[in-house]
């Protein structure tokens, strides 16, 4: 009996340590900077229309989470105030300054601005990653202790693994989800890979790479069949290490980059969640390995110089 409770409790325990991998802080810190600074860009690119449904609130539908919390209908005076709020909480967490304040500001009105963006019948689902993402960055506290640049900081910690994974995880429900939804909506058949969605996107949005695809539709239906099957297999991509998520993730981001190609789609709020993903703690110790090794060719030419002019 003992051996069945100790096997259970090991058991546990790699799950939950799976769940709280320890992570270095500066990868949060690359994050704070990288994701606050988006949501600026998000705001003016991508769910740019809030403000105006404040000017012409009539026919503002709320969603779910919207009625769920009775949040106010929108106007001029709230959705400016959540522009300038969002605007200055961004950069102030963009710089890992007050990073816990920041961000539990920007979270609930990012997340506020998004359901007023998205009350007109469309929800894009490539907000998920980075909404999730806006959640969970500020459980992470900051190293008081740290000596030196955040984004430097090789202090490990659990809090901040458990929000890296929790933002891997909604990446990967992006694609996952979205291959449920396809099955769903054709009354759980497998229908959507061979039918001829493709080709009816790129006649409503016609390109010139699209349009050369429609002379060949089997190539169409390959790429639907890829697609397809990697959304479905996409939560393995959680569980690869080293090269092989590498490989995985290249995967997914030359997904984009073909719906790109083909149908001016892009998927930016779900592709830059892609870098939690990333080892984003090594890049200043291999700038400063870079600039150090920089200085020692420096040095040695310097003296190779002096010795020839010596002779």
């Amino acid at each position: 009996m003992s051996a069945t409770v100790e096997h259970k409790t090991g058991r546990g325990a790699a799950i939950a340590n799976w769940f709280t991998p320890k992570i270095a802080l500066a990868r949060i810190a690359w994050l704070r900077t990288v994701l606050y600074l988006f949501v600026i860009l998000d705001m003016h690119a991508f769910v740019r229309d809030t403000r105006l449904k404040g000017e012409h609130p009539g026919l503002y539908q709320p969603l779910f989470l919207a009625r769920l919390f009775d949040l106010p209908k929108p106007s001029v005076a709230n959705t400016t105030t959540l522009y300038v709020v969002l605007i200055v909480f961004c950069l102030i967490g963009a710089s890992n300054r007050l990073p816990r304040l920041a961000g539990w500001i920007v979270a609930p009105a990012f997340t506020w601005w998004v359901l007023i963006g998205m009350s007109d019948g469309k929800v894009d689902h490539d907000h998920l990653a980075l909404v999730v993402a806006l959640w969970v960055l500020p459980t992470v506290a900051p190293n008081k202790a740290r000596t030196g640049s955040v984004y430097a900081d090789q202090t490990t910690s659990e809090a901040a693994g458990w929000a890296i994974r929790c933002v891997q995880i909604s990446v990967i429900s992006t694609y996952f989800l979205s291959a449920v939804a396809k099955l769903r909506s054709a009354g759980w058949a497998l229908t959507w890979p061979g039918s001829a969605i493709l080709t009816w996107a790129i006649v409503r949005r016609p390109h010139p790479v699209g349009e050369w695809l429609l002379h060949h539709p089997w190539m169409l239906h390959v790429m639907q069949w890829v697609g397809f099957i990697g959304e479905i297999l996409s939560p393995v991509v959680l569980w690869l290490k080293g090269r092989w998520q590498l490989l995985g993730a290249l995967f997914f981001i030359g997904f984009h980059v073909a719906n790109t190609a083909i149908l001016l789609i892009h998927f930016l709020p779900t592709v830059v969640c892609w870098l939690a993903f990333a080892p984003l703690e090594r890049i200043a110790p291999w700038a400063r390995g870079l600039q150090l090794w920089t200085e020692e060719r420096r040095e040695r030419s310097d003296r190779s110089d002096e010795g020839r002019a010596g002779v």
